[in-house]
């Protein structure tokens, strides 16, 4: 039998094709317009990364609720807002017979001061120091609030659909808050939602089965979930594991493997092994015993570098979807150049201010690889030289400003 390579086709459970087996992982645009609508900016972008070869473009997390935002500019989708844009950002990111799924996130309380005085969260656990100098305390959720937000995320998935995206993935990780549900250090809940991991799984198996029953079966639905926090009491690999077989049996179309959180960012290639990074991949080793737990089509998303480190995690079996993201930041044409067999590799390089304060305090690779998006929204070229000094610095006074005068 040929290996599996990353020019191959995937079919997925619902029936739904991949052309090929890149998939670019969601990274938060922040560019949505006043009422948070969409843009011809994303347009612009997401044709950009279409015509770049790539199989399944996965958005940043899109909103499901206005008065929950983790960044001044998401897009929000709700009852109430009509974005006439949708379907225009949808058939950009359709261009070539490419997948464009949609993530769908509530952030809890991942939400910045500026955004939100009193975020909710399953618990009113705070964030840990220094990301407590940028995030409040949060209120527990009700009851009735849990209900509401699952409601949402199952509306926003059906208005993904008509709109002309081709499928929507459930933000499960990153400390976000199907994340904090979770998690037993950030969800401390004594009701049906927390306790137990039968308990702190109920959320996010409920939004699965809401989504699922306005979409229906032959629409793509995937979910993005950590392999760990990477935290002392936090969600572990074995919870992640069982999470991940439930959430298999029930259906899902492809589950993304990433890991880590605000607070201890593996996702970003933090301390990793010599070993690790000669596979490239973060979360193989991880992915490698999911593989053997369930038949779910497992996308793995962290570290890979070049065609070699990609083909070689398909053909182990491990994974079905190779993710990327910051390569295609710098590099929109990626994956024309990774499937054309020529000798590419990523550009992606650490990052430092110059000042420790500020690597620690402010999400330094977020911030610098959003304006990177921004450029192509513009219709511009990346800027692989752009100062990391630069683009904190232009975040704090756009935050000021933003404190000011809230975009609400």
């Amino acid at each position: 039998m040929k290996p599996t390579s990353i020019t191959d086709t995937l079919t997925l459970p619902c029936g739904a094709v991949l052309k090929n087996r890149i998939g670019k992982s969601a990274m938060s645009e922040n560019m949505g317009s006043r009422g948070y609508t969409s843009n011809e900016k994303f347009n612009r972008l997401y044709a950009r990364w279409a015509e770049g070869g790539i199989g399944l473009l996965i958005t940043g997390n899109v909103m499901v609720d206005r008065f929950a935002l983790g960044e001044a500019h998401n897009v929000v989708i709700e009852q109430g807002i009509q974005d006439a844009n949708l379907p225009h950002w949808a058939a950009a990111g359709k261009k070539d017979g490419t997948h464009i799924w949609v993530q769908l996130n509530h952030p809890g309380k991942q939400s910045p001061k500026f955004l939100s005085k009193e975020p909710v969260a399953p618990s009113a656990i705070p964030l840990k120091k220094p990301l407590d100098r940028l995030f409040n305390t949060p209120r527990a959720l009700t009851e009735d609030e849990i209900l509401e937000i699952i409601a949402r995320f199952a509306y926003a998935a059906r208005v993904c659909k008509e709109s002309g995206f081709t499928g929507v993935q459930i933000h499960g990780a990153h400390g976000y808050l199907v994340s904090q549900f979770l998690s037993p250090s950030h969800n401390q809940r004594t009701d049906r939602w927390g306790g137990t991991l039968e308990n702190r799984m109920r959320f996010v198996k409920k939004v699965y089965l809401a989504i699922r029953k306005e979409v229906g079966a032959s629409f793509p639905v995937s979910i993005k979930l950590n392999s760990a926090d990477f935290q002392k009491g936090g969600f572990t690999q074995e919870d992640s594991r069982e999470v991940i077989k439930q959430l298999s049996a029930l259906g899902m179309d492809l589950i993304e493997i990433s890991g880590g959180t605000y607070e201890a960012p593996a996702m970003m290639g933090a301390a990793q092994k010599e070993s690790t990074q000669q596979r490239e991949a973060y979360f193989l080793t991880y992915c490698e015993e999911v593989r053997k737990l369930v038949q779910s089509p497992l996308m793995l998303t962290g570290g890979f570098r070049s065609a070699q480190g990609m083909n070689a995690a398909l053909e182990s079996g491990a994974c079905d979807v190779i993710g990327i993201a910051r390569s295609l930041a710098i590099q929109p044409d990626f994956p024309n150049q990774l499937l054309s067999g020529s000798a590419v590799t990523s550009q992606v390089k650490p990052l430092t201010t110059g000042w420790k304060f500020l690597d620690k305090t402010f999400p330094l690779e977020i911030i610098w690889y959003t304006d990177q998006l921004h450029f192509m929204g513009e219709g511009k070229n990346p800027k692989p030289k752009k100062s990391a000094l630069g683009s904190v610095l232009s975040m704090v006074y756009k935050l000021g400003k933003n404190a000011v005068k809230k975009v609400r």
